[in-house]
């Protein structure tokens, strides 16, 4: 079965707004064994934004639906044409202090795993082990025919090769590395098939309207369940299949806590809710705490 998109919900009136310390954090991460779900909040301070936060994709771009891309190749021309540009922004990010932060907090024993609801690899990239990507990775593809997985740079060189002089001016970017392309700027881009059957190629992320693998989801409940408290970083929560874990965390007795500008879906679980941008926050926490952070020379 696969998911109904769910692009927005109304937050709930009978809550507090949200603290601005974040010491009940520092708290749970010197206990140790904190399970960390971050969503696209942690990432803009990398220069890629989020959905729902403000100025927010959504409000000028609907996401890619699995159902429009398997059913359309023009939806796939117009997809692969943005993607491929919006790639080169995706490429140049870099991970920020937030995601030095968990990376930090990991080297010190103080996590017992992360999952990530974004594509990007920053946590990866500033030094996190054994992330889980809940929504998949932007750095490969795989063909929807014959399965064959293959890396992105790949994909890129042939695109490059199949569409010379590509080179139009987006609008904007967004979460999923979708540059903000007009339907002439897209014009009459080529878009290469599987190298190994011709099949269709999709990026290994979880398109809205996709169902997330059953194993993976199976594998993020088990760290739920192993986990002291679960630690929720830059995410809305309004898709269930991140909120799913914090409403099991909480069904199992054990704190949530949230670090979110905005209100959350999951708020209502929430234990302690701190509403502070992410970098800030975290390197607060981790000094707090005397955990050096990278600085990111």
């Amino acid at each position: 079965m696969r998911m109904r998109p769910t692009l927005s919900w109304t937050p709930a009136e009978d809550l507090p707004p949200g603290t601005t310390d974040p010491e009940p954090v520092a708290d749970a991460l010197g206990a140790g064994g904190v399970l960390v779900l971050s969503g696209a909040g942690l990432s803009t301070e990398s220069g890629i934004p989020d959905y729902r936060g403000e100025g927010g994709s959504l409000s000028r771009h609907t996401p890619m639906t699995y159902q429009d891309f398997t059913a359309s190749a023009p939806a796939r021309r117009r997809y692969w044409a943005r993607s491929h540009l919006g790639r080169r922004t995706f490429g140049r990010a870099r991970p920020n202090a937030g995601h030095r932060s968990v990376a930090a907090f990991g080297r010190h024993g103080l996590l017992s795993g992360v999952i990530t609801q974004n594509v990007d690899g920053l946590h990866q990239a500033a030094g996190s082990e054994d992330v889980v990507e809940l929504h998949g990775g932007l750095d490969r593809v795989v063909c929807l025919s014959c399965g064959a997985f293959s890396p992105r740079r790949d994909l890129a060189r042939r695109l490059e090769e199949a569409n010379p002089g590509f080179d139009p001016v987006a609008s904007g970017i967004n979460p999923d590395g979708d540059a903000d392309l007009t339907d002439e700027q897209v014009g009459d881009f080529r878009v290469v098939p599987c190298a190994v059957c011709g099949g269709v190629l999709k990026p290994d992320v979880v398109f809205f309207g996709e169902a997330v693998p059953p194993a993976r989801v199976e594998h993020c409940r088990e760290l739920v369940r192993g986990a002291t408290s679960l630690l929720v970083l830059g995410s809305s929560l309004t898709v269930m299949s991140g909120l799913r874990f914090v409403r099991q965390a909480a069904q199992d007795g054990k704190p949530v806590l949230i670090v979110n500008r905005d209100p959350t879906r999951g708020d209502r679980h929430a234990v302690t809710r701190v509403a502070l941008p992410l970098g800030a926050a975290l390197t607060d926490v981790a000094d707090r705490l005397g955990v050096p952070v990278d600085d990111g020379d």
